[in-house]
């Protein structure tokens, strides 16, 4: 079989169409959702963002989705630094299982978190918490509804951080006397404190945008369980387009903000 012969003295071809190639097909993506926020600008005017905020209802479900979005990027780092760390640097039995159940909320249709926590509490365990500490269709039902999916982001970015952290320094901690706990605090999490900023951010990020699990587990009710999406979802049914096109865009302009941070704080080496 003979090899094929590069001929050093033919020109190569033209690197153009690959990238026409290139533009053409990513270029459809980005048109796309540019045309859908020049689109959603065009649409809503400065009165309409006004009329917007002055209604007592889309402040209240501005001031609750920041409160319950903040509680629940809190809670979502707590779980996802010690599930990140975890994954990242231990091997053990039901590892691979215990990586697949961390993935559902993530791969499972939103409805199906918000019907699998309220059939969560209709078991005799779940009545039980809700007649101690009213839950369901009440506000700790949105922050459960929101962490139940956001955490999972936050144990992805956390576990993605710590696998790009050398174990080095880690190891060199411990052979000098520190305990596995000293060298974990001292050592490996102010390492990945811009993982932590990453996880935090984006898990905030994912809270604001969560609709269908609040709709099921939360309901949609007026100045009491309503967030930021399911007041769109309220203004669409109503009729006011306008209205819900304005509190959309406070939601790209927050998503926007998210973004930058995200750009800021989280490279491409988290933490280090």
């Amino acid at each position: 079989m003979t090899s094929p012969v590069l001929v050093a003295d033919r020109p190569a071809p033209p690197d153009w169409p690959f990238y026409l190639g290139l533009g053409v097909l990513g270029g459809a993506y980005v048109v796309l959702l540019v045309g859908m926020l020049v689109a959603d600008i065009a649409f809503t005017s400065p009165g309409d963002l006004v009329r917007a905020l002055a209604s007592k209802e889309i402040r209240y479900a501005i001031r609750l989705s920041l409160i319950s979005c903040s509680i629940t990027a809190i809670l979502s780092v707590w779980v996802a630094v010690p599930l990140g760390y975890l994954l990242s640097r231990f091997e053990f039995r039901g590892k691979t299982l215990l990586d697949a159940l961390l993935d559902m909320p993530i791969v499972l249709p939103p409805l199906v978190i918000g019907l699998s926590l309220l059939i969560l509490f209709q078991s005799p365990p779940g009545k039980f918490v809700d007649r101690v500490f009213p839950t369901t269709y009440a506000i700790p039902s949105v922050i459960l509804a929101q962490f139940a999916v956001a955490a999972a982001f936050a144990v992805r970015t956390m576990r993605t951080t710590f696998d790009q952290i050398t174990p080095r320094r880690e190891l060199v901690a411990l052979t000098l006397g520190a305990s596995r706990a000293q060298a974990f605090w001292w050592v490996v999490l102010p390492e990945a404190r811009r993982g932590v900023v990453t996880a935090l951010t984006l898990s905030w990020a994912r809270a604001l945008g969560e609709f269908g699990p609040v709709l099921v587990f939360s309901g949609a009710t007026r100045l009491r369980t309503e967030v930021l999406p399911t007041t769109v979802f309220l203004e669409l049914s109503v009729g006011n387009l306008y209205g819900a096109v304005a509190v959309s865009l406070l939601m790209v302009g927050a998503a926007l903000v998210v973004l930058v941070v995200v750009r800021l704080f989280g490279s491409s080496r988290a933490g280090v």
